[in-house]
């Protein structure tokens, strides 16, 4: 009997995978009438399977060679300079903002009691991280139909406080970067692009396009299952900063001051010979905490995932692109009825949903619409928090000095009373977005028979 080496076997296991997951494929890839109709939904093939074994085989399990090709793929893809990984959008959005409080800014560095300018109509991890360190957030009101922060306001949001622009991009939706960039850049603002719902979104400005999250100071993504790119959970940040991505790697890695990865001893070749804050010279460099940090890394078999993910983005983004436009067309004769939404000037979305809003002035409530499609087995969601302030989570800060609003936010509560969005993620077809559309008409046909 010939005994097999383990690349074999490994081979064999791969062959393996993937007829598992061609069987599985063809059981549950048709979409049949009456199926559940999911607002996002993984989509995968053998090959981010064939990632995963490869990586649990390896059994490296905290981050390795596959975060490190993700990181390198993800930054090409940019074209940023610094690119790290995390564990989730949300302590992505966590390290950007804790990154700009950094002792190495100097005065640039924003303290307790600075103020943030941001949104209140979006997700609550944009924000947590500023109430947490005890800056203030001040919010402005957002634009119809576009759901933007509305740039007209800024000015009067500013105060001598003001340290930074935090907001994320729509749906997808880009705001209007060249305003707020110039905004900043005017008053010597840190802006920092959560860009968790929006990579692959591009903005035309300095006479090119750019990617989202890559024209501001710091950009954040998210990996969860329903975004443009999925590792189950996970997130990444980037900068081409060179002192913000010194520090974003710090805090990610337990806040420590030595730049070795993982896995690696003495990159400076002076892991024993210096002499930091008031420790004894000579103290192991590995164990010297220049900031107050986290572990906030991901695993190997995670980044395995993105790395296969992140080949087939560009297809994901077409994809999305197509089933909005579909539904936009598809829709459009009931603007009189509804809300549609409508992208920003020098912009070319990737999006994360189709948003609607109810208009005021007709006798259709939301409520009752989205109950309907999810009585018809149409996933639906939110526009996010609608409005943050009036949530549980402000009841102990609520009309305190730990925030502050700029006017009614009369925008922010039309969302909150007004608007829902449904999905046009890449595993849509055809008969899933007609579907959805013919839904919607026969809600429309029965509320106006009544």
């Amino acid at each position: 009997m010939i005994m097999k080496n383990s690349e074999q076997i490994k081979q064999e296991i791969m062959k393996l995978v993937e007829e598992y997951y061609r069987q599985e494929h063809l059981k549950h890839d048709e979409y049949l009438q009456g199926d559940r109709v999911p607002y996002a939904a993984r989509v995968y093939d053998e090959r981010e399977l064939e990632n995963l074994i490869d990586a649990s085989l390896e059994f490296w399990l905290t981050s390795g060679r596959y975060t490190k090709e993700f990181e390198i793929g993800l930054a090409k893809f940019l074209d940023v300079k610094y690119c790290y990984s995390c564990n989730s959008g949300s302590s992505a959005n966590l390290l950007a903002f804790m990154a700009l409080t950094s002792p190495l800014l100097g005065e640039r560095r924003i303290n307790r009691g600075d103020e943030v300018i941001t949104v209140a109509a979006g997700f609550p991890t944009t924000i947590s991280p500023i109430i947490q360190y005890g800056a203030v957030p001040v919010f402005v009101d957002i634009t119809i139909p576009e759901y933007n922060i509305d740039c007209s306001q800024l000015e009067l949001a500013r105060t001598e406080k003001t340290k930074a622009v935090m907001i994320a991009h729509t749906l997808g939706n880009p705001f209007n970067l060249e305003k707020i960039r110039q905004f900043c850049n005017r008053y010597n603002l840190w802006l920092v692009e959560d860009n968790c719902d929006a990579l692959g979104s591009k903005y035309y400005i300095d006479n090119e396009w750019k990617y989202t999250g890559t024209i501001g100071d710091i950009g954040t993504s998210s990996f969860y299952p329903p975004h443009h790119i999925t590792m189950g959970e996970g997130g990444a940040v980037y900068t081409n900063n060179s002192i913000l991505a010194k520090i974003l790697l710090s805090l990610r890695d337990w806040g420590r001051d030595c730049c070795c990865p993982s896995g690696v001893d003495n990159l400076c070749s002076s892991r024993f010979s210096k002499q930091y804050g008031e420790l004894p010279v000579g103290y192991d460099h590995k164990y010297v905490y220049g900031h107050l940090g986290y572990n906030l890394k991901i695993t190997d078999m995670q980044a395995a995932i993105g790395c296969a993910q992140l080949e087939k983005l560009p297809n994901f983004i077409k994809a999305r692109k197509e089933n909005w436009e579909y539904l936009r067309r598809k829709l459009e004769h009931m603007n009189t009825v509804f809300t549609l939404p409508e992208m920003d000037e020098n912009t070319e979305p990737s999006w994360f949903g189709f948003v609607i809003g109810v208009k005021a002035n007709t006798h259709f409530n939301r409520n009752d619409i989205v109950k309907y499609l999810e009585s018809k087995k149409i996933q639906t969601r939110m526009l996010f928090a609608g409005n943050i302030i009036k949530h549980p989570c402000f009841d102990t800060i609520r009309d305190t000095k730990q925030y502050r609003q700029v006017g009614d936010l009369h925008n922010t509560e039309y969302v909150m009373n007004n608007v829902f969005w449904i999905g046009v993620y890449p595993g849509m077809t055809r008969s899933m977005l007609d579907y959805m559309v013919r839904c919607i008409e026969q809600y429309v046909q029965r509320s106006m028979g009544e």
